[in-house]
């Protein structure tokens, strides 16, 4: 049992005359609680952008330069990746201001708020980054296709023996199938990262919505 179930059965067991100091203890327990959650989401937002930004660089050498020039990808792949920074960092930001906002709240009704505020926040930041994936799953794969020259021996037999129509609804299905795959990877990733602190702050709202009826 921990220390907040604990200074619970302890309230209710008190007379009245305690009511207050109790309330004030379990508040401040719920505040530091939720307080720490925000920081970690933080943090681990900060940590995962390093992360994708390091393999970035790690695997930025010759041979894949040269594989974007050949799609045609030069000029837009780096556009996009600036964007999808540009974002992050945003998201980032407003992480840090919740983070801020929730340290310096002093009442339950401003607490709930920015615990709901905060859990907004995170679920728009899952959201982008998935629909970024994949898209730019889907954005790789077309130019692969138009412009990889390996290809289009391959591609001409397929045509040959199933058909130009049946052939490209194939291929779409089939990318289209890998990166619902990789998007369900990620959002499982997401779901265990993000989702185990959204539900202790979601357990701790419930707390706070007891003690504001």
């Amino acid at each position: 049992m921990d220390e907040l179930e604990i200074l619970k059965k302890d309230w209710k067991k008190n007379e009245s005359s305690y009511h207050q100091i109790s309330e004030k203890e379990i508040y401040g327990m719920l505040h530091k609680r939720s307080s720490s959650i925000v920081k970690w989401i933080l943090i681990i937002s900060i940590l995962e952008i390093l992360f994708w930004v390091g393999l970035s660089v790690a695997f930025t050498d010759d041979e894949y330069k040269k594989t974007i020039q050949t799609y045609h990808l030069s000029t837009i792949l780096p556009i996009l990746t600036f964007i999808n920074y540009g974002v992050i960092a945003y998201f980032i930001y407003l992480f840090y201001k919740n983070y801020k906002s929730i340290n310096t709240t002093e009442t339950v009704k401003k607490l709930m708020h920015s615990i709901l505020k905060t859990r907004q926040t995170v679920k728009y930041y899952v959201w982008y980054n998935l629909a970024m994936t994949f898209f730019s799953f889907m954005l790789v794969i077309i130019f692969q296709i138009k412009y990889e020259p390996k290809l289009d021996a391959v591609f001409e037999n397929a045509i040959e023996s199933m058909g130009s129509t049946m052939f490209y609804m194939f291929l779409i299905l089939i990318y289209a199938f890998i990166a619902l795959v990789i998007v369900g990877f990620i959002w499982l990733f997401y779901r265990l990262l993000y989702g185990i602190l959204l539900k202790r702050l979601n357990k701790n709202y419930k707390e706070l919505e007891k003690m504001d009826l």
